[in-house]
């Protein structure tokens, strides 16, 4: 899985899923070769490779052996850690959306990693109980239609959204969307806390937290819900109920493209699409194997990408949160982890890796165009962490 070997990162994924799903061990060897997978040498395994166009080499016991032997020394800042089992997995999208709306169902399907699509119905059915691992994307649980009153409010697939979900509401019993919409992430908070694995990309990071940080507070205008937002709503959140956020300042301005002071799209002046790039950390792979886990890559320096939330603010981030990536450039974090309860999320900022800054009726990434992505390889790295035999982590 180095930069010269592989010649299809974001298939390698695929194919070690698929391993998985044949009720076959694999381990991911992490930081030896860029996080290379050590698979049972099976002809069905070497043919389907051999289809999907992935790069494998074939190797014997004794030089696997050798290999693991020297993953295993203390010198070396390398592990080897079992996967046991393919992870069920659930893709948090609305009925019709489009699949290019999303990086991960399309990383997902490029990788040939199957997915089941939810959405509130199920959610609030206790279905999340099905699945290991739960993605959001650009999704906006605070009820304000993902504040894009203000550019698209005449435009006729806003006003189609905001009556689906107004309808949906209905439906299932509530007054308001934003009512429906914290019910949902309270749902998904459960789902964590009782050891569920949850990945959030753009919106979803910081519009989850909000609705958790506001429960039993209106912070919607009357465009958004029909009447008046809470007077000094502001002073009222209560950042105790968050999961990576806090001291944050939400935006009021219903015109404003912006959720809260968390994300740092406009304040990166400084940052320009050429010099846009995010460092991984590196972690001890034998003492720290989750986020070693998490960060497995080709390159340490991977290029930026923007979305409604493009990425964080240091000073905004809860300290027992760790950031697994940052812009060097004016110390945003891109990419960050943490521990709920008995289970784990992963936020990580912008839209689609591949798409500098996806706009609405942008053209769909080709991924056949970038196999190689260290961006969309983030993705996977999350897809396959339930896989993975836990060990205690060492504090």
């Amino acid at each position: 899985m180095d930069a010269e070997s592989q010649k299809n990162h974001l298939k390698a994924y695929g194919i070690t899923y698929w391993t998985l799903k044949k009720e076959l061990k694999v381990k991911w060897l992490l930081n030896y070769r860029g996080g290379s997978f050590l698979l049972p040498d099976t002809e069905e395994i070497q043919r389907e490779c051999q289809i999907r166009g992935i790069s494998f080499e074939i190797i014997s016991n004794s030089l696997a052996q050798t290999i693991l032997e020297e993953i295993s020394s203390p010198s070396k800042n390398m592990e080897a850690v079992v996967l046991e089992k393919a992870p069920k997995i659930a893709v948090y999208s609305p009925k019709g959306k489009l699949p290019w709306d999303d990086a991960v169902t399309m990383v997902l399907t490029y990788a040939e990693i199957p997915y089941e699509t939810i959405y509130d119905e199920e959610v609030l059915g206790d279905e999340l109980l099905l699945y290991d691992w739960l993605h959001l994307h650009h999704e906006d649980f605070t009820g304000q239609y993902g504040k894009f009153y203000g550019a698209y409010r005449a435009a006729s697939w806003y006003i189609n959204e905001k009556k689906s979900a107004e309808a949906l509401a209905t439906k299932l019993g509530y007054d308001k969307v934003s009512q429906e919409k914290l019910n949902v992430a309270l749902k998904i908070r459960d789902y964590v806390v009782g050891g569920g694995f949850m990945f959030a990309m753009c919106s979803a990071t910081d519009s989850f937290d909000i609705a958790l940080s506001a429960e039993g507070i209106d912070i919607c205008e009357p465009m958004f819900d029909g009447d008046g937002s809470e007077a000094a709503y502001q002073n009222k959140i209560d950042y105790s109920k968050t999961f990576a956020f806090l001291n944050f300042t939400l935006e009021r301005n219903p015109l404003v493209y912006e959720f809260s002071s968390i994300d740092m799209t406009r304040k990166r002046r400084e940052v320009t699409r050429t010099t846009d790039y995010f460092t991984l950390m590196e972690f001890s792979a034998k003492w720290d194997p989750i986020p070693t886990m998490l960060c497995q890559n080709h390159t340490a320096l991977v290029k930026g990408f923007m979305g409604q939330t493009t990425s964080f603010s240091r000073e905004e981030i809860k300290p027992n949160v760790l950031v697994m990536g940052e812009t060097k450039i004016n110390g945003e974090a891109k990419y960050i982890h943490g521990i709920k309860g008995k289970g784990f999320f992963t936020f990580y900022g912008g839209h689609d890796p591949e798409d500098y800054q996806h706009r609405v009726g942008d053209a769909k990434t080709e991924l056949d165009l970038h196999p190689t992505s260290p961006g969309y390889r983030l993705i996977l790295n999350n897809v396959l962490f339930p896989a993975a035999r836990k060990k205690k982590q060492k504090t």
